[in-house]
């Protein structure tokens, strides 16, 4: 099981295409937050499913 999730990943669950690119928008603005700067690059689409977790409420 991996530690990362994907916009692809999430619409396979079930989001619209855009509330998905949202919801990785929104896990890389917290990660930046928390001090990983390393999440500002545009091209990185993967994010910890523990921060889609906290956005969404929804465990994956």
């Amino acid at each position: 099981m991996a530690t990362v999730i994907s916009k692809e990943e999430l619409i396979a669950v079930g989001y619209p295409k855009s509330t998905a690119q949202g919801i990785i928008r929104e896990a890389k603005a917290l990660m930046i937050q928390r001090g990983y700067a390393f999440y500002i690059n545009k091209r990185l689409g993967r994010v910890p499913k523990e921060a889609v977790e906290q956005i969404t409420g929804i465990k994956f």
